[in-house]
């Protein structure tokens, strides 16, 4: 492939580098985000019904909040960091060199295609690597878009963006890189991995799974219900971390569900449909997948569809007691229908959590205290105790899954050191040589002193 050719070879030059390359190459991305800003509202709209305010909100500003925070620490991160060395190594010193991979692809999702493109793309430039983008051929008009700025902010030698289908995902993953990172669907990650084994290449997969909600009966059910429907409905339901579903104690259900209700309305109108602020599903298959969930139990709100439009309302389903044995519960729903199981003892809820894979995000209502007893009693990449979402949007915190969710970390320094080799290096002293390493090992007792034997 001649794109990963000639970026093997900027790469070899040794230019990407420096520090006044890398942060005058994310200076640029960050120009050219902005000089584009019209036309991705535009592109967002066009593809995912997005509006201006949730693509701002979940889009361009976590992204340009990414490339900043890379900007702003990018003079430290490089450097190196001495740690200790120990009294047998001395008068040697010990540093950490974090040192760019070299040529890394990036394959990107279409649900935020923005955030999960040019995100992950400020850490690679950060860390000093070439980079070649692989944006969602779902999302044609937002690729178009990531194309135009890429292609104005830098150089292909040095990023370069490829579209295409499943032929040419299948093209680029034949190809030996030096990393890859990738968001999606845990069955198109195992298809990377596999992928990526031919070479050893290491990886970075950012995948998803079924993100509970547990709803205990000391909760506020005013100010769940509103975090709730903000975190699930955003996007059409299509986020990865998005609760899907809610375990709800039975004396909360009630108040609960008719708060989910009222706030429903309050976010999206009377009819949702008519609403700029609530997006449809990418196409057709995703929307024929989400509707068919629909039968899956009782529709306490919302059921009404669209095929023309992709338009599936806000819909609460009633499945009774917790169970796993019907279709919405089998696979991440990844669209906005929100099952609602109760429980009685707080125990059983957790029990249900822990039966399944772990998940990208687990979200609690009630206590805190409660709240970070049931965290430590349950694994998940990310969680939130009373809120739903937020936690992705401080880049202070990493963000990746865990087990079937997810391998990696990502966002700020994590992005930064996701995207680095980080290098052991000792120096040693030219002039002071300790004979006692040496053969025939003469005075070992004081080896063994040292070694704390």
């Amino acid at each position: 492939m001649d794109i990963l050719e000639n970026q093997r070879a900027f790469f070899a030059s040794g230019r990407t580098c420096g520090y006044a390359f890398r942060r005058a190459a994310l200076e640029r991305l960050k120009a050219e985000i902005k000089t584009h800003l019209a036309a991705l509202y535009e592109a967002l709209w066009a593809d995912l019904h997005k509006s201006a305010e949730e693509a701002c909100l979940t889009e361009i500003g976590i992204t340009l909040r990414e490339i900043d925070d890379q900007i702003g620490h990018l003079r430290r991160r490089m450097r190196p960091r001495r740690v200790g060395t120990p009294l047998f190594l001395r008068p040697s010193r010990s540093r950490i060199v974090c040192e760019p991979f070299g040529c890394v692809l990036i394959l990107a999702p279409w649900n935020y295609p923005v955030q999960l493109t040019l995100a992950p793309l400020a850490g690679a430039v950060a860390a000093g690597n070439c980079a070649v983008l692989k944006p969602s051929p779902y999302t044609p008009n937002v690729s178009a878009v990531i194309r135009q700025i890429v292609e104005s902010a830098f150089p292909p030698d040095h990023v370069a963006v490829v579209e295409g289908h499943r032929e040419v995902n299948e093209a680029l993953l034949a190809e030996r890189w030096d990393y890859i990172f990738f968001t999606g669907s845990p069955e198109l990650g195992r298809t990377v991995m596999r992928a990526a084994a031919e070479h050893l290449t290491p990886v970075t997969l950012e995948l998803g799974g079924k993100s509970p909600c547990i709803v205990d009966n000391s909760a506020d059910a005013d100010i769940a219900a509103r975090r709730i429907v903000w975190g699930k409905f955003l996007n059409a339901g299509q986020t990865c971390i998005a609760p899907d579903y809610l375990l709800v104690h039975q004396n909360i259900k009630a108040p609960l569900l008719e708060r989910i209700k009222c706030h429903i309305r309050a976010f999206y109108g009377p009819d949702p449909k008519e609403s700029p602020h609530y997006g449809r599903l990418v196409n057709d298959k995703a929307f024929e997948r989400v509707a068919s969930y629909l039968g899956n139990g009782i529709i306490l709100a919302g059921g009404e569809t669209d095929p023309e439009q992709r338009y599936i309302a806000p819909t609460l389903l009633d499945l009774g007691r917790p169970t796993d044995g019907v279709p919405v519960m089998q696979a991440e729903i990844f669209g906005p229908v929100l099952p609602v199981m109760e429980f009685v003892r707080l125990d059983e809820a957790v029990e249900f959590v822990n039966r399944h894979e772990k998940p990208l995000a687990f979200y609690y209502f009630g206590s805190p205290a409660t709240g970070r007893d049931i965290l430590r009693r349950t694994s998940s990449g990310g969680a939130c105790i009373n809120d739903t979402v937020l936690h992705i949007a401080n880049d202070r915190l990493p963000f990746g899954g865990v087990g079937q969710s997810g391998t990696g970390k990502y966002h700020g320094a994590e992005s930064f050191r996701t995207f680095s080799n980080r290098k052991a290096v000792l120096l040693s002293a030219r002039s002071l040589d300790i004979p006692l390493k040496y053969p025939p090992y003469r005075h070992f007792g004081w080896i063994k002193k040292l070694l704390t034997f």
